[in-house]
C-alpha cells in the first residue's frame, strides 16, 4: 500500500511539472507579452497552471485518503479498532462511520437472505416429498393413470398404464402420447384430445379394448388441469377394469331373466291344472290324480329353485343352521340314485355304482351333502345324452382322512376356456344352455357347501364331447365320534 501510495505522488508530481513546463514553452515561444494580449494564448497558460496546481492537489488528497484506509485496515487486522480514537481526523472518522453503516447494513441483508435460502429449502424438501409420496400412491394404484403436459406429452404413468398401452415408461417419458398408443386403443388418444377442447373439469365414458382376443371394458376419467389464467395445462386420465363388474350385470341379468322363466313355467302349469280342476275338466279319478300330479311336481320344482337361492343367500351371510354329525356317504349316495334313476329311465340313461365300503363316514350335515350328490346327480343326467352312462364313485384315503366322491357321465362336456367359471354363480356353459334349462345355482351351491360348510375342496375335469367328472372331497368322521353316536 505505501509501495502504490509512493508511486501515485511521483507521478502526480510529474504530471504536474510536465503541465508547467508545457505553459513555460508556451510563454516562450511567443513571448510573455504576446501571449497575454492574445486571450486564447492567456487561457491556455491559465489552463496550464491550473492543471499543474489540481493535480498536485488530487495527489495530496489521495496520499491522505491512503494514509487513513492504511491505518483503519491496521487497526481493523490487529483487533486494536476499540482503541482507535477517530475524533482525531475527521475525515477517517466519516469515513469509519460510512464503512460501519456499510457492513451493519451488509450483515442484516447477508441474515435476511441467509432466512430464505433455508425457508427455500424446507420447501423444497417438502414438495420433494410430497412429490414422492403422490409417485408412490399412483405407482401403487390398481387403475391405469396417465398424466401428459400441454402438448400431449406424457409426464407420469404406472405400471397398469404402460401394461395396459404396452409401453416402457422410462423410454416414452416426454413422448406424444398418441404415438405411444396402438390403433386399437385409438379411442383412448382421441377422447383425452376431445376433454382437452372442451376444457371441462372431467369427462367420463365407458372405453373397451381387446386384450389376448378377449374384450375389456375400462370406465375412463379424463380431468383437465387448469393454470392460474385458466388454461389447460395438463390432463390426468383413470381408467378403471370394469369387466368384472359388466360380466357379473350381465349374469345377474341373465338370472333374473332365467329365474323369472322358472318360476313362471312352474307357476303357468299350477294355474293351468288348477283351473281345470275348478271348472270341472277331469271327469273321472284318473284323470284327477294325473293333474294332482303335475300340480305337485311343479310346486315341488318351484320350492326346490326358491330353496336354492335362499341357501346360498344363508350360507353366504353365516346365517344358515348346521346340525354336523357322522353320517355314511353310500347310504346317503343310495338315498338319492332312488329319487334320479327315475329320471334317467326316462332317458335311457344307465346310472352305475360301486360296492359299498366299510367305512365311508365323514362328519356332515346329512341334508347338505344329501343335496350336494342330488345335484351332481341331475347334472350328470341332465347333460347326457340318451344311451349314455353315469357312474358315482367313493373312494376313502385313510392317510389323507379325507373321503372323495365323484360322478362321471358320458355327456357333452365343458370347453377348457370355462371350466374354471363352472362354479360361479350364475354362470351356465354357454354351449350348452341349449342342452337343459337352469339358472346356474346347483354347482355354485355344491361350492358353498363343501368349502365352506364343510371344508372340503371341490373339482371337475371335463372334455367336450367324451363327458365329464364332479367330485368333492370332505373329512372323514373320527372312529371315536363314531362310537359315541
Amino acid at each position: 500500500m505505501k509501495l502504490g501510495r509512493n508511486s501515485y505522488a511521483i507521478v502526480a508530481a510529474i504530471v504536474a511539472f510536465s503541465l508547467l513546463a508545457a505553459g513555460l514553452a508556451e510563454c516562450r515561444q511567443s513571448g510573455i507579452a504576446a501571449a497575454w494580449q492574445s486571450w486564447r494564448g492567456a487561457l491556455r497558460i491559465i489552463t496550464y497552471c491550473a492543471g499543474a496546481v489540481g493535480v498536485i492537489w488530487l495527489g495530496w488528497c489521495w496520499v491522505r485518503l491512503a494514509r487513513a484506509i492504511t491505518s483503519i485496515a491496521r487497526r481493523l487486522k490487529t483487533e486494536q479498532a476499540p482503541h482507535f480514537e477517530p475524533e482525531a481526523n475527521p475525515v477517517i472518522h466519516e469515513l469509519t462511520g460510512a464503512i460501519n453503516y456499510c457492513l451493519e447494513g451488509d450483515s442484516k441483508l447477508i441474515g435476511q437472505l441467509q432466512e430464505q435460502v433455508k425457508d427455500l429449502q424446507i420447501q423444497t424438501q417438502l414438495s420433494e416429498r410430497q412429490k414422492r409420496n403422490t409417485e408412490a400412491i399412483i405407482y401403487s394404484l390398481r387403475d391405469a393413470v396417465i398424466v401428459v403436459d400441454e402438448f400431449d406429452r406424457l409426464l407420469m404413468a404406472n405400471e397398469a398404464a404402460a401394461g395396459l398401452f404396452n409401453f416402457d415408461f422410462k423410454s416414452a417419458r416426454h413422448k406424444p402420447i398418441g404415438e405411444l398408443i396402438d390403433a386399437s386403443k385409438s379411442k383412448f388418444a382421441d377422447f383425452m384430445r376431445q376433454s382437452r377442447q372442451s376444457k371441462v373439469e372431467a369427462k367420463r365414458r365407458e372405453l373397451e379394448f381387446t386384450e389376448d382376443a378377449r374384450p375389456k371394458t375400462f370406465d375412463c376419467i379424463v380431468s383437465c388441469v387448469h393454470d392460474q389464467n385458466q388454461d389447460v395445462c395438463g390432463l390426468v386420465a383413470v381408467l378403471h377394469d370394469i369387466t368384472r363388474e359388466k360380466e357379473i350385470s350381465r349374469m345377474k341379468n341373465d338370472f333374473v331373466s332365467h329365474v323369472s322363466h322358472e318360476l313362471k313355467t312352474p307357476l303357468a302349469s299350477i294355474t293351468a291344472y288348477s283351473e281345470m280342476l275348478v271348472d270341472g275338466e277331469a271327469d273321472d279319478d284318473q284323470t284327477r290324480k294325473e293333474f294332482y300330479s303335475v300340480i305337485q311336481n311343479q310346486a315341488t320344482r318351484l320350492n326346490r329353485l326358491i330353496e336354492d337361492i335362499l341357501n346360498i343367500s344363508r350360507i353366504e351371510s353365516g346365517l344358515t343352521k348346521i346340525e354336523k354329525k357322522p353320517v355314511s356317504l353310500t347310504i346317503l349316495i343310495e338315498e338319492q340314485l332312488q329319487m334320479i334313476r327315475n329320471y334317467a329311465e326316462e332317458k335311457n340313461i344307465e346310472v352305475v355304482t360301486q360296492k359299498p365300503i366299510v367305512y365311508d363316514q365323514v362328519y356332515a350335515d346329512k341334508d347338505m351333502i344329501s343335496q350336494v350328490i342330488v345335484n351332481l346327480l341331475s347334472n350328470a343326467v341332465k347333460y347326457t345324452p340318451s344311451g349314455g352312462t353315469v357312474k358315482v364313485e367313493t373312494v376313502v384315503d385313510e392317510i389323507a382322512r379325507v373321503a372323495q366322491v365323484t360322478v362321471t357321465d358320458t355327456g357333452v362336456g365343458i370347453p377348457r376356456d370355462e371350466i374354471e367359471h363352472v362354479f360361479d354363480k350364475f354362470y351356465r356353459v354357454g354351449a350348452n344352455k341349449s342342452q337343459a334349462k337352469g339358472t346356474g345355482l346347483g354347482l355354485n351351491l355344491v361350492k358353498q357347501i363343501i368349502e365352506k360348510v364343510h371344508g372340503g375342496r371341490v373339482f371337475v375335469v371335463s372334455e367336450p364331447g367324451v363327458g365329464s367328472t364332479f367330485g368333492f372331497e370332505v373329512p372323514l368322521a373320527t372312529r371315536e365320534a363314531v362310537k359315541v353316536v
